[in-house]
């Protein structure tokens, strides 16, 4: 659970069917020790009473300006004075274009203005006013401002059609508002640094239907980019094909196939003082890989030739400014073989992990790993994703050789 003792926030509701995730994000401050207040325009209310919220919050509800008694207990100006960050969600397409253009003609667009505190913003909506260039361009006036967008995932819409417009997840939402906090409290140790970070599987074409890949699920290179950039680091994630939505604040490069990552990496390896290989490159590749869709057959004979090494590649290539860090996923003798490819590839910091363990191979959202250097093994216990991420940075962080790439 997450510390928000002494934290005051203020939560905006607008109108869309997600107004009952709300409820969640308010539920999720007073867990952690925070104090929020709510304010709703009239089409959340639509959907969502005010009582539900009062209820959860302890606190009124702001819903009107001209409410002499809502006024007299809230104030529209006083409301957003002591937060420590608002949050918009869901934030519609309607209250972001106020936002972004000075528009108050309500409680929550007349708080906006009013409120100088950080702000974090979970659009809602249809698929096509995602889309369009209006909702885009007032987005990123926001992001310019400081405002950070947590973005909608995509799925089944309230209107019947399928695309991205879907709210974030409570969760994803409040750990985006951690994070902001942690930001504003935490002196950031990797600003300006420009770190390079790989993630999720690669496809290696069989024929026009059919690839060799593994089961990585690109949780643990997502984790890490969010926590560099939590650290103010400029990030560069290229990642293979996952289901996860790219971390908002990273420069973001989606690739295929291990050649794919290869180019990807090699353009930005040599600008980059940190650089993190937490995907899981296939081994191997087809050697005549078949334009058209092969028929069934009752045998199959598949040719394969080993990918190239890009960590090797790295490792053979990095400089004295360079710090490189490399993962090892075994099934057996983890460290040994781990200690093995930090030699061998010319690593400075090697995260090893048993993928048969449970709850913490591939396509889970925890980890129980090893750390190791030239010098120290560090055994890590089972935690989440995000948390190894952080102990990982800390590592590297306090590394000598950190030190010496400055």
């Amino acid at each position: 659970m997450m510390d928000l003792k002494g934290k005051e926030f203020v939560l905006g509701v607008s109108g869309g069917i997600a107004c009952y995730k709300a409820l969640e994000i308010v539920r999720g401050i007073r867990e952690g020790g925070g104090q929020v207040t709510v304010v709703m325009t009239g089409a959340a209310m639509e959907f969502v009473k005010p009582l539900t919220f009062q209820t959860l919050s302890e606190r009124p509800v702001a819903t009107t300006l001209f409410s002499l008694q809502e006024e007299s207990k809230i104030g529209h100006i006083k409301v957003g004075e002591n937060a420590d960050a608002m949050i918009v969600a869901p934030a519609t397409a309607n209250i972001i274009g106020k936002a972004a253009n000075g528009i108050a003609d309500d409680y929550l667009s007349t708080v906006l203005l009013a409120c100088h505190a950080p702000m974090v913003v979970a659009p809602a909506m249809n698929n096509n006013m995602w889309r369009h260039p209006a909702v885009q361009d007032n987005l990123s006036t926001l992001k310019k401002r400081g405002a950070f967008i947590v973005p909608p995932g995509s799925g089944f819409l309230a209107c019947g059609t399928y695309g991205p417009g879907r709210m974030a997840e409570p969760k994803e939402i409040l750990d985006r508002l951690y994070s902001v906090l942690q930001n504003n409290s935490v002196k950031q140790q990797l600003a300006g640094v420009k770190v390079l970070i790989t993630a999720g599987p690669t496809r290696e074409r069989i024929d026009a239907v059919r690839f060799i890949t593994n089961y990585s699920s690109g949780k643990m290179g997502y984790a890490l980019a969010t926590c560099c950039r939590n650290q103010g680091a400029d990030v560069t994630l290229v990642s293979g094909p996952t289901s996860l939505s790219p971390p908002e604040g990273v420069q973001f490069m989606r690739v295929d196939s291990s050649e794919e990552m290869l180019n990807a990496v090699m353009q930005h390896a040599t600008e980059s003082r940190l650089i993190i290989k937490a995907a899981a490159v296939s081994d191997y590749s087809a050697v005549n890989p078949s334009g058209q869709k092969q028929k069934k057959k009752t045998k199959l004979t598949l040719e394969l030739k080993k990918t190239r090494d890009i960590l090797h590649e790295l490792g053979a290539k990095k400089t004295d400014k360079q710090f490189l860090v490399g993962f090892a996923a075994e099934s057996r003798n983890v460290e040994n073989y781990a200690r093995e490819k930090l030699e061998a590839k010319n690593l400075d910091l090697i995260v090893g992990n048993n993928i048969l363990e449970k709850d913490a191979g591939f396509d889970v959202d925890t980890n129980r790993v090893i750390l190791l250097d030239s010098d120290s093994t560090t055994e890590l216990p089972l935690m989440p994703k995000e948390e190894v991420a952080e102990r990982i940075i800390e590592k590297i962080l306090s590394h000598k050789r950190w030190n010496q790439t400055r």
